[in-house]
Order: C-alpha cells, then sequence, then structure tokens
C-alpha cells in the first residue's frame, strides 16, 4: 500500500473525522475588532484522539502497522492526554500497551488511568527520579533490551516523525493567515507547523504552558533543520516563530482562579469547551496580547485548538 492508502486505512479504523473546520473567533476582550481571529478546531476530531494527539501519532500509527511492534511503549502523567489517545489507538489497533506513568496512583485512580486499564493498557508506576531518565539514550536501551521489538514513543509523542501529521493541518487550510498561534510544552507540535509553514508569509507563535523560555527554544530547535532555527533571543520582525512564555501561570498545570474564570466565561461565549493546561494558556494568552495591541491592526490570526481534556476530568 502507499503511504496514502495507509494513512486513509487508520482513519477510517478509527473514525476520525478530517478535516477539522476552521472557525471565525469573536474574543471577549478589549480591542478583539482590531484583528481577526478563526480557531481550528481540532478538537473535533475525535471524542479521545482529539486535537494535536493524532496529529503527533497518527504517522508514527501508520509505521507501526506497517510490521507491528512487540508492544508499544510510552511515558506521561496522571492525567496525560497522549497516554489517554495512544492507549484508546492500541486498543482498538490490537496492539499491546505499556505506559510509564510518573508517580503511583494505583490507590487513587485517575479517570485517565481508569480508561486505559479498561482499555488494557500495562501500567508500571516510576517515582521522579526512573522518570526523569526517559529520555536518555542509556535508559531507553533498557526498555529495548527488556522490550525486544518494541516501539518507544516519546512523552507527549514529540518526534520526528511526529511532524508529518502536524503538517498536514497546514495542507487542510481554507484561506491564508498572517499568524498561526498554539500551545508548547513537547515541541512536536509548533515545529510541525513552522516546518510546514516555512515558506508561507506566516508566522507562528508558541504559547509557552510550562516556565523554561531557553529549554523550550532548545525542544522546537531539535526537530528543525537549520535554516528554519531561531533562537530564544530573536524576536520581531526577523523572527519567523517565536514562543512566548509570559502566560504559564508559574509553570505546567498550574490553574489560577484568574485562568479558570477565563476559561469558563470563554465556554459561555464561544460555546467551545477549552481546558487550562494548554488551550485556556493559549486563549487567555492571545486575549492579553490583543488588549495590549501586540499584534498590527488587521492581523489575521489561527489559534489552533489541541483538543484533550483529561486536565478539568474530576
Amino acid at each position: 500500500m502507499t503511504k496514502s492508502t495507509e494513512m486513509d486505512s487508520l482513519i477510517r479504523t478509527l473514525s476520525i473525522q478530517l478535516p477539522s473546520p476552521e472557525q471565525r473567533l469573536n474574543l471577549d476582550c478589549k480591542n478583539a475588532n482590531q484583528v481577526e481571529i478563526w480557531i481550528k478546531r481540532d478538537d473535533l476530531i475525535h471524542a479521545v484522539i482529539s486535537g494535536n494527539k493524532w496529529r503527533k501519532l497518527s504517522n508514527i500509527l501508520r509505521i507501526a502497522l506497517q510490521s507491528p511492534p512487540a508492544k508499544i511503549i510510552s511515558f506521561g502523567g496522571g492525567y496525560s492526554n497522549h497516554i489517554h489517545a495512544l492507549a484508546y489507538c492500541c486498543n482498538v489497533l490490537k496492539i499491546p500497551f505499556l505506559a510509564y506513568i510518573r508517580g503511583n496512583y494505583a490507590q487513587n485512580m485517575t479517570p485517565m488511568l481508569t480508561d486505559i486499564s479498561r482499555w488494557g493498557a500495562q501500567i508500571e508506576w516510576v517515582n521522579k527520579v526512573t522518570y526523569a531518565k526517559r529520555a536518555e539514550p542509556s535508559y531507553i536501551s533498557q526498555l529495548n533490551a527488556q522490550y525486544p521489538n518494541s516501539m518507544i514513543i516519546p512523552e507527549g509523542g514529540s518526534q520526528q516523525a511526529a511532524l508529518e501529521g502536524v503538517s498536514s493541518i497546514i495542507n487542510e487550510l481554507t484561506q491564508p493567515y498572517d499568524l498561526i498561534a498554539a500551545p508548547v510544552a513537547s515541541g512536536g507540535t509548533i515545529a510541525g507547523l513552522i516546518h510546514a509553514s516555512h515558506n508561507m508569509d506566516t508566522s507562528v507563535l508558541g504559547i509557552a504552558v510550562l516556565k523554561g523560555h531557553d529549554y523550550l527554544y532548545d525542544l522546537v530547535n531539535q526537530f528543525l533543520p537549520a535554516k528554519m532555527k531561531t533562537a530564544s533571543d530573536e524576536t520581531g520582525a526577523s523572527a519567523k516563530w517565536q514562543i512566548n512564555s509570559e502566560f504559564h501561570f508559574g509553570g505546567y498545570a498550574k490553574k489560577p482562579a484568574e485562568l479558570l474564570a477565563f476559561c469558563n466565561n470563554f465556554q459561555q461565549h464561544n460555546k467551545i469547551e477549552l481546558e487550562p493546561i494548554y488551550s485556556g494558556k493559549l486563549f487567555f494568552a492571545l486575549s492579553q496580547l490583543i488588549e495590549k495591541n501586540y499584534f498590527p491592526k488587521y492581523t489575521k490570526i489561527l489559534a489552533l485548538h489541541t483538543g484533550g481534556l483529561q486536565g478539568i476530568r474530576p
């Protein structure tokens, strides 16, 4: 089968709804009429495999099905959207799945962990010290030796093979945009957007959802060829892409009252659900930047809703 045929088969098997719609958005903020803002509704792709979870996993799963591995292995926390989506996919595709989970929730299972257990995932609880080794070559070699013929997918699904799936977002667009904005955590989504839009008259803005400005630039740059890399201190019109680190609210998964109130107001105003870990921080940041006239007048912005609502489940 060709690559296209393989992908079409995978999309049908998992009941993925593509393309996701582009929808005009009315932000409830000062100066909202000075820009034109749209939202790419990747949250509507699938009830479980939504947003950038599908985008990053699609090409990886296509490759896996060419010669099914003995097991797929990945890493995440107790509320991981990535682990949730991957476990679901593995269950449908009948590939054994092993999830290395940071912390021990055995006596207090989160809804996400309950779901993946029901879908047949094997769970290994690991402490913070062990979990910190998840990307170290020696640790990966150890896992490969322990689980031969398995496929190891990095935390969050961000790796070189994921960029092709993310790039498909750009191929789906029905109109040009001056700027595309997305949340940044493991780097794969924004790297895919940068790669696919590099030859377009479109810039990319990442909104950091965790602390570590230089660290995030390093994460993204590792996936890009030299001509697309950007230094963390490069700003202004010369930068084809940037990461804004002003709106992480103190770090990953921090959910202050101001952010929660914004998410609730956004949902009431637009009838679109947000969670405060990723998409909530993205749209909060955009509303604040619009209020400060950060964007030139009449800028046409596309905000990517990356889906994944595990962070607001009880």
